[in-house]
């Protein structure tokens, strides 16, 4: 009898959006939908930039390389929103 190792990460198979959300579909089957609102980049992106990105991290993370954004999966699966590393103007 062999015992398998359980990974506490989330992988990622695929990835697409509706006109409000980002989709990702797990390994283990599930499908978490996020408001595009938690990622401003994304958000702003064009329809063209959100479909080019790749899976990262044998699918621990999505990248979009048009726009230099890295999302982890456990991170979108937690709901956790994009911080803003952007100083707002005075």
């Amino acid at each position: 009898m062999s015992t398998l190792a359980e990974s506490n990460s989330q992988i990622a198979t695929e990835v697409f959006f509706t006109e409000d959300q980002i989709c990702v579909v797990l390994a283990d089957g599930r499908e978490v939908r996020t408001p595009l609102e938690f990622y401003p980049s994304l958000k702003n992106a064009t329809k063209k930039q959100r479909e080019n990105f790749q899976l990262i991290g044998l699918g621990t993370g999505i990248h979009w390389p048009d726009i230099d954004e890295d999302l982890s999966v456990d991170g979108i699966v937690a709901g956790l929103k994009a911080y803003n590393y952007k100083k707002k103007s005075a």
